[in-house]
């Protein structure tokens, strides 16, 4: 075990002092989306968590530094990746240290949106260690949150390599993180859907049921706001599309129909009424995505994109790496 740390403390010197160039862009290979434009990061949606952040974790003061460590001691650090992904948050880690009142020297080896691999040193740092050590927890939840999501997103949108589906997000967010999340989806390749409620019309089964029916409140919506917002509705059944053909709607979400149903469905707007554009949603992964590829949707959207989150694995490590 003291081998393989002597090891691993070897590997981290001679890549610090060993500047290391970004990784070349090579062709992406058959069935791998190439890299996507970036979406503006939503930097005042960032600093708005940022107070919570630090109130939550530093509080009245780290008290272990304080106790271990001199004002002056400074260090350096390297943002290790450990599992394959997309990074995503590059932005987010200069807001962490301003927001601080820190001003590290920060040099990146990788760019948002870039696949990063395990054992890629992402970026390294030289500053006050106080202030290395109070960011350190703040920045990689943040920093792994934002990559976990694009590093799903990009796999769902790999899965439909060739498709001109899109895959799409959904509003099952953590709360206070939409913004960051969807600009995660986006770094990752996906497509957003509605940010809320006020930016779309998607009339959902509830909506239908208070109403008498999908029909009735597509009516209703038509009625109240004409075309000024786009008009979705959600339907479980063919009969319910049947309805929905002649009505100004202008995307029909079908709702957790089974393969069979779903082809009929797809076969019947594109029919009729090729200017609607369909969906397909209920719980999708990755195998059923696969399979749904040459259906003919124009999206699919994912839940799972961001109600349940699988970090990726980075770290920060502390050294006094020569120069």
């Amino acid at each position: 075990m003291r081998t393989r740390f002597a090891a691993i403390a070897l590997w981290l010197r001679k890549s610090y002092v060993t500047k290391m160039p970004p990784r070349k862009k090579s062709s992406p290979k058959s069935g791998v989306a190439a890299r996507v434009p970036l979406p503006l990061f939503p930097m005042k949606a960032f600093q708005a968590l940022l107070p919570l952040a630090f109130a939550e974790d530093e509080g009245t003061g780290d008290v272990t530094s304080e106790a271990t460590l001199d004002s002056n001691h400074r260090s350096h650090a390297v943002l290790l990746c450990k599992e394959n992904g997309i990074l995503a948050g590059v932005p987010a880690v200069e807001a962490i240290f301003r927001y601080r009142g820190l001003a590290p020297r920060l040099e990146w080896f990788v760019q948002e949106g870039d696949a990063i691999h395990s054992g890629d040193i992402l970026a390294r740092m030289e500053g006050e260690t106080k202030g290395l050590l109070v960011c350190e927890r703040i920045l990689l939840n943040f920093l792994q949150r934002f990559c976990g999501i694009a590093s799903t997103t990009r796999k769902y949108v790999n899965a439909l390599s060739g498709s001109k589906t899109k895959i799409l997000d959904t509003r099952k967010t953590l709360p206070g993180y939409r913004a960051l999340d969807k600009y995660a989806v986006a770094v990752g390749g996906g497509s957003n859907h509605r940010h809320g409620l006020f930016d779309q019309i998607l009339i959902k089964d509830n909506h239908a049921e208070a109403c008498g029916s999908v029909q009735k409140a597509v009516g209703k919506a038509a009625s109240q706001f004409g075309r000024s917002y786009v008009i979705e509705a959600e339907v479980k059944t063919l009969e319910q599309l049947e309805t929905l053909l002649e009505a100004p709607v202008d995307v029909i979400l079908l709702d957790n129909m089974n393969d069979t149903t779903l082809r009929k469905a797809i076969k019947r707007v594109k029919a009729v009424a090729p200017r609607i554009r369909l969906e397909a949603s209920g719980n999708m992964d990755i195998t059923r995505v696969k399979k749904l590829r040459n259906f003919g949707l124009d999206f699919i959207s994912v839940g799972g994109l961001t109600h349940s989150v699988k970090a990726l694995d980075l770290s920060l490590k502390i050294g006094n790496f020569p120069r």
